[in-house]
């Protein structure tokens, strides 16, 4: 169908009704064929940006596709007893949050059958037991976020945000109730102080890095600012106790705009542990729940003072250095050199000598010959990407460890991993549940643990 019969189709589509009976990953109501009043274009199962599972809503089909069509609200008929206001005075235009207008139990709820469900849809799985879901704080919980930043002339000045929902404009943000103060407060502010810079145009990203230490800000740029940039930036800098961090190319040429040592670290106190990470490093979002991951993951480990435990996907020892806490020994493996530079100094300033780390491409098959395969490991973490870890699998299999914890941040290729180990490897699913790493957005974070069938 072309783009003009869409558009003609949308212009003159029907009002309709009908009940809401469940949610997609995008957090769109789904009204399916039967749950129509009218059987209106076949009875085709309907998206709706905004609704709730358990409303009755009018809605205008806007966009028409094979499987499904999507709709825009007209009206909310009967509400849900779990939608709630929105904290956000930018929900439903930012990107950010999706699920804002649920509350946060019920946001939870519906990660979990998301999960259950891939479980058994893909991976053909159940675990023995649900664990309870890891709950931390449901504001102000993001310590790392990339903003996007355009000069808007019809405006008249400088947006800085998220992306919209359709991911085409800036969202125009004056405070993020999601990320971590000072920065939540100062996103407005950022698009005043770009608004009355000269390039102001060549500063299209803002990372933000918020640590124990230090708060950062790094600006990627385009072209060289001029000194009445710069002297706006020190004095943005100065006034909000920020450290700004200039990126004119690669991750290699970020730079402090005033000179000195950036300390970027986090603390796990419960290990007696202090994490040093630069500004472009990898780290876990949400601190709080971090906090609370690494301890139930090496809870669900089971580790003893003999055990050997391998860590891969470790980034920079965010496990790996815990681990070394409780066991005997830990080897950590992980694909980016500069992690790796970053664990073994982490390993040092800590006093922890029973931890070695290994540099290994894990988005292919390891050679089993190699050194830190060879060794005999009664536990394995796994930590991977979104894409799992379907490379290192037979690798973990031929380990043969009692017990496997996998960390993950998709539901689909934790499943997918799972079967496969379960299936083809010969363990057994003991227990699964979520991580409320991101509240408010459709993003699912999960542990699960395996034990080796006997």
């Amino acid at each position: 169908m072309t783009r003009g019969l869409k558009s003609s189709r949308a212009a003159h589509a029907a009002v309709e009704t009908g009940l809401v009976v469940d949610l997609t990953h995008e957090a769109e109501g789904v009204v399916r064929g039967g749950a129509l009043s009218d059987g209106t274009a076949g009875g085709k199962t309907v998206f709706i940006a905004g609704a709730l599972p358990g409303e009755r809503v009018s809605f205008r089909r806007t966009s028409f596709h094979r499987s499904h069509d999507e709709a825009e609200l007209v009206e909310l008929l009967e509400a849900s007893p779990r939608r709630v206001t929105p904290r956000c005075a930018h929900f439903g235009v930012c990107g950010g949050c999706a699920l804002q207008h649920l509350d946060p139990a019920a946001q939870l709820e519906a990660k979990q059958k998301e999960l259950a469900e891939n479980l058994a849809r893909i991976g053909h799985v159940t675990p023995d037991e649900w664990l309870p879901p890891l709950l931390g704080p449901v504001w102000g919980y993001r310590r790392r976020a990339r903003l996007s930043s355009r000069y808007v002339a019809k405006k008249g000045r400088s947006l800085v945000g998220f992306r919209e929902k359709q991911g085409k404009y800036v969202a125009d943000v004056a405070r993020c109730e999601v990320l971590a103060e000072p920065v939540a407060s100062l996103v407005g502010k950022l698009g005043e102080l770009l608004t009355g810079m000269q390039r102001r145009e060549s500063i299209p990203q803002i990372e933000v890095s918020l640590s124990d230490g230090e708060r950062v800000l790094v600006l990627r740029v385009l072209d060289a600012l001029p000194e009445s940039d710069l002297e706006a930036l020190r004095e943005f800098e100065r006034t909000h106790s920020l450290r700004i961090l200039l990126q004119p190319g690669g991750l290699d040429t970020v730079a402090p705009l005033t000179p000195g040592p950036v300390d970027l670290h986090y603390r796990l106190d419960d290990f007696d542990l202090r994490l040093d990470f630069g500004p472009t490093d990898f780290v876990q979002v949400n601190a709080a729940i971090n906090h609370a991951m690494v301890a139930r993951a090496i809870e669900l480990l089971q580790v003893t003072p003999a055990d050997r435990v391998l860590d891969l996907y470790c980034g920079l020892g965010n496990f790996t250095l815990p681990l070394a806490r409780r066991a005997a020994a830990v080897t950590g493996v992980e694909g980016e050199a500069g992690l790796i530079e970053r664990a073994r100094a982490n390993a040092r300033r800590n006093g922890i000598g029973n931890a070695t780390f290994h540099v290994a491409d894990l988005s292919v098959e390891p050679d089993r010959t190699i050194p830190w395969l060879r060794g005999g490991y009664d536990k394995v973490l796994l930590d991977p990407p979104r894409v799992g870890a379907a490379e290192v699998l037979s690798a973990v299999a031929h380990i043969a460890p009692q017990r496997v914890v996998y960390i993950s941040c998709h539901t689909g290729s934790l499943a997918r991993d799972l079967g496969q180990l379960t299936q083809e490897h010969g363990f057994r699913l003991r227990a699964a549940g979520v991580l409320d790493m991101f509240p408010h957005t459709t993003h699912v974070e999960s542990v699960a643990v395996l034990d080796r069938a006997p």
